[in-house]
């Protein structure tokens, strides 16, 4: 059974960020992506792996050599899925922030 990736599992782990923001600068390969962290190079390359299945990463054969890149089309997807949470937690934020300024006034 071929379960699909969870793009927010896949980006709930720290590592997996961490690759997101080092291939984000820069096209990387596996090695040069690997050479980033202490763990084995197999951890990285499963790291991978869920990144490149859930669209986050794409893979590019150059040779002997995988070059991963950034997807820019799934990322503003999840920017797009989040923003209206975003937007929510400003205002609620800003209500409480107006409500603390006309506390302070008062004391």
């Amino acid at each position: 059974m071929n379960l699909r990736r969870d793009v927010f599992q896949a980006i709930a782990d720290p590592t997996r960020r961490s690759i997101l923001m080092l291939v984000a600068a820069q096209s990387m390969t596996a090695g040069a992506i690997a050479s980033n962290f202490d763990t084995a190079r197999p951890t990285v390359s499963k790291h991978l792996q869920i990144l490149t299945e859930c669209e986050l990463l794409r893979s590019e054969q150059n040779g002997r050599e995988i070059i991963y890149h950034l997807n820019p089309t799934k990322m503003k997807e999840i920017a797009d899925f989040i923003e209206p949470f975003r937007q929510m937690w400003d205002d609620r934020f800003n209500k409480l922030e107006s409500v603390m300024k006309a506390y302070q006034k008062g004391n």
